[in-house]
């Protein structure tokens, strides 16, 4: 299960990284926000799993 929501995560931040590229070579700031916010998210929740890793060892 935790791998399964490691993976995801990363796929969050894959996607918020070409959010941004996209949104920063159309120039809608907007888009380039949201793609930030995405990564950011699935950033802090790779983290939240590296924690609970940590206690199950």
């Amino acid at each position: 299960m935790a791998s399964e929501d490691k993976t995801d995560n990363k796929i969050q931040e894959l996607k918020g990284k070409a959010k941004e590229s996209v949104g920063k070579a159309v120039g809608n700031e907007s888009l380039e926000a949201e793609g930030k916010k995405d990564q950011t998210v699935g950033s802090l929740k790779n983290a939240g799993e590296k924690v609970k890793d940590a206690f199950r060892d």
